[in-house]
Parts: structure tokens; C-alpha cells; sequence
């Protein structure tokens, strides 16, 4: 992504997709919006003075702020005196981006000292050069009609700072003993200077090698120099010779190079050259010195043995300086940006300075479930806010749609809302039908099981589902017959609850036993005579229990070696279970396995609720994984939490509660909000660097089952309160 400095821009390869219009701040910012929009992994931003517009290239401020993705940013120069304006803009460039790079051990001093960036968050990778063969100066030379000449070389972009004319100014000397010498100059008038001076420097030059009588032997060659005719160039030097006339330079790419090829090289000592020229990598002279030029360049070429061992040591030390090796450093960088934002995550610029509405239930927005709903049941997947067709359906999303589909019913939703909670859209009344409809065809009668994955074409695409989704099922089954009015639904959804039980009895999975649980312990709200159901809930609870009291360890108090997904569930089916049936050690485990969950889940710096992590889960003896962070975590901690609060009475479970469904308005590692008031959808998760754009089934369901219940939860305490 190119600054263009000009209002006409220049002809750009194909790749390059956007270009900044370098005084235009509005650009930046569209610029940062492009490739937020494009879901750009990581940027790597390349900072020299001079690129961006505004006072200091403050311009580029814009586009950091609003970029949503981790920055590394690369400083080419640092400064040793900044200005006020310069102090301020590289402070908060350094504060926005994750890592810096820089190019010389001076500029990580700088960083440190003067613009105080800890030391931690800066790396040093060399400025790159071509791996070049070590070769004879001689092998290019008649490329440019120098044969048998000694060559001096200076190369880059012309400008009044680079000290040619001493270079210039030392040639009579170094000719009167060596007459063979030729001085090409190689390289554009910077286009800044031209713009400001015309050619005015390179005319001077031309003047002063009249002047002084070595006008044949100074070869001016005007233009943008390619990679490819650089390195030639390179290679005809004898000599390399930076002769610029400033101490303050603390990266030159020109010295880089010509060190990468192993060159001669003879410069005055500002900073990048003290540094890569140490240890007889080449040799220093004073500035604005013609007659100590002169005297170093006769020294090497009356000796050529001293002149290719300088060579030899350049060429080694260089070889850490190739392409590949710096960029198997930035790859370092970046990798090490990842690392640090799944275990420290960064709250985005444009996060910090909205506030985010927490302990208040948004109004109920239906408009999205409706939207991914249709004649089958409810898609699985959305492409940002579109249904995705393409995924299909499954009957773990449809169970979930059922349940919330009861809960809307059970609360009035269906009704004209008179109060604090607004009514933006509801399901339409055969919502429920559709889900359970689903349900209904997803049972398998010879396997006994359910189905879980439904294709857009209406084939199912296996023969039996994992047990968690019939766990699933059967807690929306249990659901339906414990709180529906529908006697239709109810009649449908206990002839399938009696065909698929017994199959529990066979799960292993904890998840498994406790989204049964949760479905058997319901039905027996409405029906706790019913001897199967009982059995049934007795040997899942038994076996959750077994689980727990056989893995548990001071230090790990959990059903299972992996703390994996639907965690919260296991405890709140234990404190379901164990409350219905008076086991006191049901209760204190899942009382003991929820204290420990909420710890684990426990932001130690902020105090909000971090969930356990997608990527790797957390595994006993393990750190958790910080991301990906799923809705489908904070609904089941809400549910889990506002059971140990009914159980207890301890407000603090409904503290907890209360920080799980906040996660979903925005108090979370990146202070983003996942619910979508607009569409009334959720996102699907949180990325260490960004929210998932997508409102999927899962995600959008889990979110609307939570609001529910804390909405019931607010509504219960409004009652209770004396008038």
C-alpha cells in the first residue's frame, strides 16, 4: 500500500490494490477501513520521516488508530533530537503497534532512551541486501565501459547531503598516483529536491569536476537505478564510498548493500557506518574531509591484500544481512506479536474510546434468527450477517432453536410488550413447529440415534450423530414438555423423548450426560413419577459424578483432563441433578467445579470473563488458550452461574452471571461487543486481534438464550423488591 506524493500518483504493479494520498487524511483512514474490511491478518507498516503527510506524518495516526488487525511497524530512522511534533507522533506510532523494528543497535538505544518503548517490544533485524556471489570487480565492468579502470562507486538518490562533492574534491590527489580511477556516480536526483531545486546539486557537481580537471574521469549516470542493474554496479566497484556529511543517519540501505557484497568500502563515521564498519569491515574517515578520502583510497588500492581482506570480513559479516535471514527475522517478529496477543490481548484504539452499556439487557431483536430460519429448520452457518446455504443445517443448532423458541414463548414474547423491554421482532408462532420438525426427521428409528448434519438439499449426511448432539436433542425435548403451552408440540415431543432415552445410557462423553441432564430433569418437572426417566437421570449423573471425583485434584478440579467446550453445562447439570435429588455431593462438586471454572475464566488484570479458548482448549498440566473465544461459553456460564445462585442463594452467582452475559455487550479482552443490536445477531467469537464477523446459528442462539434468562433474572427481582 503505496503513499502517492503526487496528485497524479505513479504505475504501480498489479498486487498494489489501494494507494494512500500522502497529505489527505481522510485517505488513511479509508485506507485502514479497506483492510479491515478484507480481514488482513497483520500489518506491516514501513516509517520513514518524509512519507506521510500532517506535521511529523501525523497523517499515518489515522490509519493506526482505526486498524482493527495487529501493526508491526518498521522505523528507518530514529531520531536522536526530535521536535515536539516528532516526540508526540512516534510516541503514539510506538503505543499503536504491537512490535518495532529497527535496523541498528543506535535506533534501539534511541527508542529506549529518548521515546521510552521498552526494550521487550523492540526488535533488531538488519537492513536486508540481495545474497550476492563474491566475485571479481571485474566480471561487470565493461557493463559500463570501465575496463581496466579502478572503480569508485557512490550510488542512491541525489541530494546536497550525501558529500559527493569530496569525494569529487579528493580525486586529483588519488589520480596523481593512480590515473586509472574513474568516480561513478549512479543514481536519480532525490524527487523532493527536484520538485524544490531542479537538478541544481548535480549541475554543482558536474561544475566542480571541471573546476578541479577530473571532468572525464566522474561518470554521472541520471536514473532510477533497477535492482538487477544495481547489483552490477555494485559489482564494478573497487571502492564504495559513502562520503555523506552528517553524523545523523542511523540506517543507510546503500551501505547495507554494498557491505552484502563485499565491497571496500570507505565512509565517514555516521552512526549506521560506525556500526557495520567495525572491526575492520571497512574504513572510516572524518567529515567534509577530501584529503583523508584521498589518503584512504590510495592506502587500499596500493594494497590490494589489505583491500580483500576488508572485502572478505564485509562479505561474512553480511551473510546475516541476506533477504532470507531478515526475513526469517520479521517472521520472528510476527510470530511473536501472535504469541503475545493470544496471552496479553490489546484492546483496539477505536475500542478504548467507546464506551461499551454493561449490566443492561438490550431489547429482544429477532430479526436475524428469522433470517437464517427457514422452511427446514435453522441454517448453521451465516457469511457475515448471510445465511450460508452452502453448511447446511444441523440438529445441535435446531435443538437450541427449539429451546430458545419455548423460552420466548414461556416469558409473554409473543405478546405486546408493556415495559422496559421492547419488542423489535419475534419469531412467528410456527417457529417451534419447523425446529421440532427438524428434530423429528433427524431420529433415526433403526439406529435409535439422531442425525446431526442436514445438507441445503435435504440428504442427510450421516447415519447417526455424535452423542453430544443427541444430548442436545433431548435436552430440547425435555424443554418442550416441561414449559410449552402447545399441546401439539408437547404430544410430538414425547413420543420422540421416549424413543431416543435409552440411548443415553450408553454416552461417555461428559458433555453428552449433561446436556441429557438438563433435558431429563426438565421432563421430570412435569412428569417426576416417570420411573425410565428417573433411572436414566440417576446413572448420567452418577457416571458425571464418577468423573469428576476420579479426575479432580486440588489443583484441577474438573470432569475430564481437557477443559474443552460447553464447559459450564457439566456443573450446572450436577447442581440441576443433585438439587432434584437431594445428593449433597452432587451439589458440592458441581458447586466446587464452577468455583474453579469461574477462576480459570478469570481475567487476573481486569476482572472480566475470559473464556476457555478454541484454539487448544486447556489441558491439565497446560496454560488455557485465550482464544478463540465462543459465545456458546458465556450463554453456558450465564445458566450455569444463575443455577448456583437459585441453589445457594449467594449473590455472588449472580455477579458471575452477570459478568458472562457482559461479555457479549463488550467487557472482554478486546472491549468489543458481540451481540449486533442492529441485526439482532451475535458474532461468532472473538479472535485474538478482532471479532468473527460472522452471526452464525450457534452464536446468535446461545446470545438470545442468555438475554432471555437475564431477563428473567431482572424481572424476578423486580417483583421481589417491596413496593
Amino acid at each position: 500500500m503505496p503513499v502517492n506524493d503526487t496528485e497524479q500518483g505513479y504505475d504501480y504493479p498489479t498486487p498494489v490494490r489501494w494507494t494512500l494520498a500522502q497529505n489527505d487524511a481522510s485517505s488513511y483512514e479509508e485506507a485502514a477501513r479497506f483492510l479491515n474490511f478484507n480481514n488482513i491478518d497483520m500489518v506491516c507498516l514501513q516509517h520513514e520521516y518524509g512519507i506521510f503527510g500532517g506535521p511529523a506524518g501525523s497523517h499515518i495516526l489515522h490509519l493506526l488508530r482505526t486498524l482493527k488487525m495487529p501493526v508491526v511497524t518498521t522505523l528507518h530512522t530514529v531520531l536522536r533530537e526530535p521536535n515536539p511534533d516528532q516526540l508526540r507522533v512516534m510516541e503514539e506510532i510506538a503505543e499503536l503497534s504491537d512490535r518495532l523494528i529497527v535496523m541498528s543497535q543506535l535506533s534501539f538505544q534511541f527508542l529506549q532512551e529518548i521515546f521510552k518503548v521498552p526494550g521487550s517490544k523492540i526488535d533488531i533485524v538488519p537492513h536486508g541486501v540481495p545474497d550476492l556471489p563474491f566475485l571479481d570487480p571485474n566480471f561487470f565492468k565493461d557493463r559500463f565501459g570501465v575496463e581496466g579502470k579502478a572503480v569508485l562507486l557512490t550510488f542512491g538518490l541525489l541530494s546536497p547531503n550525501k558529500g559527493i562533492e569530496n569525494v569529487i574534491q579528493a580525486l586529483p590527489d588519488i589520480l596523481a598516483k593512480h590515473s586509472n580511477v574513474v568516480y561513478i556516480v549512479a543514481g536519480a536526483t532525490h524527487p523532493h529536491i527536484l520538485r524544490r531545486e531542479g537538478d541544481r546539486y548535480r549541475e554543482s557537481l558536474q561544475a566542480l569536476a571541471k573546476e578541479v580537471g577530473v571532468e572525464s574521469n566522474v561518470i554521472f549516470h541520471d536514473r532510477f537505478v533497477s535492482p538487477e542493474e544495481m547489483v552490477q554496479f555494485i559489482g564494478a566497484a573497487d571502492i564504495y564510498i559513502t562520503p555523506y556529511r552528517h553524523e545523523a543517519q542511523v540506517v543507510s540501505g546503500t551501505l547495507a548493500y554494498a557491505l552484502g557484497a563485499g565491497k571496500a568500502i570507505i565512509s565517514t563515521p555516521y552512526w549506521h557506518a560506525i556500526e557495520l564498519l567495525d572491526d575492520r569491515r571497512g574504513a572510516l574517515v572524518p567529515f567534509q574531509n577530501p584529503g583523508a578520502i584521498a589518503q584512504k583510497t590510495n592506502e587500499l588500492l596500493d594494497t590490494p591484500a589489505m583491500r580483500h581482506a576488508m572485502r572478505k570480513r564485509a562479505y561474512l559479516f553480511a551473510r546475516e544481512m541476506v533477504w532470507k535471514k531478515v526475513a526469517q527475522g520479521y517472521m520472528e517478529s510476527f510470530t511473536r506479536v501472535r504469541s503475545d496477543r493470544m496471552e496479553t490481548p490489546r484492546v483496539q484504539f477505536s475500542a478504548r474510546a467507546t464506551s461499551n452499556t454493561l449490566k443492561q439487557i438490550p431489547e429482544l431483536n429477532l430479526n436475524h434468527l428469522n433470517a437464517l430460519t427457514d422452511d427446514t429448520g435453522i441454517l448453521q452457518h451465516a457469511i457475515f450477517t448471510v445465511p450460508n446455504r452452502a453448511e447446511g443445517y444441523s440438529i445441535d443448532d435446531n435443538a437450541r432453536a427449539v429451546i430458545l423458541a419455548v423460552m420466548l414463548d414461556q416469558s409473554g414474547t409473543d405478546q405486546p410488550d408493556e415495559g422496559h423491554f421492547e419488542k423489535v421482532a419475534t419469531a412467528s408462532p410456527d417457529r417451534a413447529v419447523r425446529y421440532m420438525a427438524f428434530l423429528e426427521h433427524a431420529f433415526n428409528p433403526k439406529k435409535k440415534r439422531f442425525r446431526n448434519f442436514l445438507g441445503y438439499d435435504r440428504r442427510w449426511l450421516e447415519e447417526e450423530g455424535s452423542e453430544d448432539s443427541h444430548g442436545r436433542a433431548l435436552w430440547a425435548l425435555g424443554t418442550v414438555l416441561a414449559h410449552s403451552a402447545n399441546h401439539g408440540l408437547r404430544g410430538a415431543a414425547g413420543r420422540l423423548f421416549e424413543f431416543s432415552l435409552p440411548a443415553a445410557l450408553e454416552f461417555h462423553s461428559p458433555r453428552a450426560c449433561a446436556y441429557s441432564l438438563l433435558g431429563i430433569q426438565a421432563y421430570l418437572h412435569s412428569y417426576p413419577g416417570d420411573r425410565d426417566a428417573q433411572r436414566v437421570r440417576f446413572a448420567l449423573a452418577r457416571r458425571l459424578l464418577d468423573m469428576y471425583e476420579a479426575i479432580r485434584r486440588p489443583e484441577w478440579k474438573w470432569f475430564e483432563n481437557v477443559v474443552a467446550y460447553g464447559n459450564a453445562r457439566l456443573p450446572q447439570a450436577m447442581l440441576l441433578a443433585g438439587s432434584a435429588c437431594g445428593d449433597e455431593r452432587m451439589i458440592s462438586a458441581g458447586l466446587e467445579s464452577l468455583e474453579w471454572l469461574a477462576q480459570t475464566q478469570l481475567c487476573p488484570t481486569n476482572g472480566h470473563f475470559v473464556p476457555i479458548g478454541s484454539q487448544g482448549f486447556y489441558r491439565q498440566g497446560g496454560e488455557p488458550a485465550r482464544f478463540d473465544q465462543q459465545p456458546l461459553e458465556a450463554a453456558g456460564a450465564v445458566s450455569a452461574c444463575l443455577q448456583a445462585y437459585r441453589v445457594t442463594g449467594d449473590s455472588r452467582w449472580r455477579s458471575e452471571a452477570w459478568s458472562a452475559f457482559n461479555w457479549f455487550l463488550g467487557d472482554n479482552d478486546l472491549q468489543l461487543p458481540l451481540y449486533d443490536s442492529i441485526t439482532g445477531g451475535c458474532r461468532d467469537g472473538l479472535h485474538p486481534d478482532r471479532a468473527n464477523e460472522n452471526q452464525g446459528a450457534e452464536s446468535t442462539l446461545s446470545f438470545l438464550m442468555a438475554l432471555l434468562e437475564m431477563r428473567s433474572l431482572q424481572e424476578s427481582e423486580t417483583v421481589d423488591i417491596p413496593s
